[in-house]
């Protein structure tokens, strides 16, 4: 079982500098400054201190009324930490996802499962590697040789978003893990549902236009 980094409570506060939002230097500052007509009766740290405060307001203003509740998947059928490989790959399957959460009877998540995981168990870092080795040695897979747990394999404990969670909280727990999907949970760390990093970036329009 991999662990996660750390993740408290504290790493949710508010930074200085938000995502996507550039520091300024005194140079810059001077610079604009400079561009205004006019006396302006005002420090560049105050400048600085400004500018964030705006920024803030604005991304707050622009993504109000987004939560977790609103973008997750919820449809989602978890996979238990007892459940073997050879019996959670066609779970991934059906659903058409990358990752699953992991949740006990109770429907408390305990990790998440993904697609790269799986890989390596079957010894392979991605699908094309996978699909060489295949080719090269045509009975590599068989069902003996995914007979280890789910739990096992699982990253745990699972970054986790609350349902509540608005853009703040979740562009926070998603910087802070590499993963395509986080479990949301209620209030008392049940599974709620799913929320996908690329239906996440598309709702808040961070994700990059198609090409013409």
């Amino acid at each position: 079982m991999k662990q996660s980094p750390p993740f408290e409570s504290s790493d949710l506060a508010a930074p200085v500098v938000e995502a996507g939002e550039i520091e300024l230097s005194d140079a810059d500052i001077l610079e604009a400054m400079a561009e205004i007509p006019g006396y302006l009766d005002i420090s560049t740290a105050d400048f600085r201190d400004l500018y964030h405060l705006a920024y803030r307001h604005g991304l707050e203003r622009l993504f109000r009324g987004i939560s977790a509740r609103r973008l997750m998947r919820a449809d989602i059928q978890p996979l238990a930490p007892d459940m073997r490989l050879v019996e959670a790959i066609p779970h991934f399957v059906r659903q058409g996802l990358k990752a699953l959460p992991v949740a006990d009877a109770e429907g408390r998540v305990t990790g998440i499962l993904s697609e790269t995981d799986v890989l390596r168990a079957l010894g392979a870092e991605t699908f094309l590697a996978l699909l060489a080795r295949l080719m090269a040695e045509p009975g590599l897979i068989t069902p003996n040789g995914c007979q280890r747990s789910v739990r096992d394999l699982m990253t745990s404990p699972a970054v986790t978003v609350p349902e509540t969670a608005d853009f703040r909280r979740m562009m926070g727990a998603f910087g802070r893990h590499p993963g395509r999907a986080m479990p949301v949970v209620s209030a008392d760390g049940r599974l709620v549902g799913l929320l996908l990093r690329k239906q996440f970036l598309h709702a808040c329009h961070l994700a990059a236009p198609a090409p013409p």
